[in-house]
């Protein structure tokens, strides 16, 4: 069984969860930027949730199937047609050989996952699916779809449930503001104690420049550092630093000027400082950002951020009981 591709829609990679353990050689985790609508939509179709999908952003492709499949859309809010008629998003759909998956324009968030029951075979690549453009590594053939290609679709491991759907109180979204939890980091203190605040208390907005690599954003104070002797090899800029790793979700400010948070295809070190880092639990939430979002950074400690995975955690499996269904 295969999907055609009609339409690729814009930036439509095959991602999976990832492939962790090759950071330190310069290989990011990458995978779905929003992890959880992936497990969800895996789950409804009847697949392990780290089955590989498709994610596409602000316009989704059109797809049709040489055989009968089970579908299902989770992320954004972005209509679902089959043959042009208008479907419900997070629900387990039946498509049959010949019709055409579509969508209408975008409502609300930026990313899609479309799920088949199989999940999309193509081959492994350092143990996943995920692609990595920058690398030309994974997906399929190491790139974006593009029209006429023809998807392999797996053999689905169980029976979907017609009609399952994840309720609305499950679906994570950004609010507006969307609130980015940070945990300040190593280097928290090359600031002075009016950035500290500055940071936290001023609104920003996601800029144009936000990919799968990071999301800078604009509209806030410039940053102010405390005054230093530069070390050997981290430059004059205070922003500088000699060279470190960046973990994921790490909050740098080249030049002080606007923060960029590093998201699944980031790089895995360099030169500039980390004023802290975004917690893992809203990691999802920042994929799901349009450019011009107002945005805000809240301070918490490491409790509250363990807590708040905790919290994740329990969606998921709340997520998953209504999938066993």
């Amino acid at each position: 069984m295969a999907a055609k591709v009609v339409s690729p829609g814009l930036s439509t990679t095959v991602q999976d969860l990832g492939r962790p353990g090759y950071y330190h050689l310069g290989i990011p985790m990458g995978g779905a930027m929003d992890r959880l609508a992936l497990k969800a939509a895996n789950l409804l179709v009847g697949n392990d949730e780290g089955a590989a999908g498709l994610e596409a952003v602000f316009v989704g492709p059109e797809l049709q199937f040489t055989a009968d499949a089970v579908v299902a859309v989770t992320g954004a809010d972005m209509p679902v047609m089959i043959d042009g008629v208008e479907q419900p998003g997070w629900t387990a759909l039946a498509v049959t050989a010949g019709q055409v998956l579509s969508f209408d324009y975008l409502r609300s968030g930026a990313r899609i996952y479309i799920a088949i029951a199989g999940g999309i075979d193509v081959p492994l690549a350092l143990g996943s699916r995920s692609t990595y453009p920058i690398g030309a590594l994974g997906g399929f053939n190491g790139r974006a779809i593009a029209a006429d290609d023809e998807l392999p679709i797996g053999v689905a491991p169980r029976s979907a449930k017609i009609g399952l759907s994840i309720p609305e109180a499950l679906r994570r979204g950004p609010g507006s503001p969307a609130e980015l939890r940070v945990v300040p980091g190593l280097y928290w203190d090359r600031l002075t104690e009016a950035s500290h605040q500055s940071f936290f208390s001023d609104q920003w907005k996601v800029a144009p420049e936000a990919d799968r690599m990071g999301y800078r954003f604009r509209g806030g104070a410039s940053m102010q550092f405390v005054d230093r002797e530069p070390p050997f090899g981290a430059g004059s800029d205070p922003s500088n630093i000699v060279d470190a790793c960046y973990p994921y979700g790490s909050v740098q400010v080249p030049g002080g000027l606007e923060p960029i948070v590093l998201h699944r295809d980031a790089v895995s070190g360099g030169g500039y400082f980390m004023l802290g880092t975004v917690i893992s639990a809203d990691m999802d939430l920042i994929g799901q950002l349009q450019p011009n979002t107002p945005s805000r950074f809240v301070k918490i400690d490491m409790t509250a951020a363990l807590e708040a995975r905790k919290e994740r955690a329990a969606i998921i499996d709340r997520i998953r009981a209504v999938a066993s269904q």
